[in-house]
């Protein structure tokens, strides 16, 4: 079977974690996001069409899985810092909270897909 590859297990189930992760994440900001009074993006079509990050179409190479992976997040965390900045220069210590949180996060996450990639 083709999806059964070396490490097939270990990616799906880091893969699956990043992904509940996210969900996690994008709940959070929608509330920290109505906690200030504006409103959050509420659709799909909303979030592709604000997308930075392009979509991975029928990637099968593990290795490209898991670099696809981490460029992405290193745009996320390119976008936290920016939202740190902000946050911190409006003395908004909520959202400064949250980012620093996924920062850190996010970080070990690369780290650990920079370690898998040598």
């Amino acid at each position: 079977m083709e999806c059964f590859r070396p490490n097939f297990f270990e990616l799906h189930a880091k893969f699956e974690e990043l992904y509940n992760e996210a969900n996690t994440s994008i709940d959070e900001v929608a509330e920290r996001i109505l906690t200030l009074g504006a409103r959050p993006l509420s659709s799909f079509a909303e979030y592709i069409e604000t997308s930075i990050i392009e979509e991975a179409k029928k990637v099968k190479d593990p290795m490209v899985m898991v670099e696809t992976v981490k460029s992405n997040l290193q745009t996320l965390l390119k976008i936290e810092r920016e939202t740190l900045e902000a946050s911190s220069r409006s003395n908004d210590e909520g959202t400064s909270s949250l980012m620093s949180d996924y920062i850190t996060s996010k970080e070990k996450v690369v780290w650990m897909l920079s370690a898998y990639l040598r």
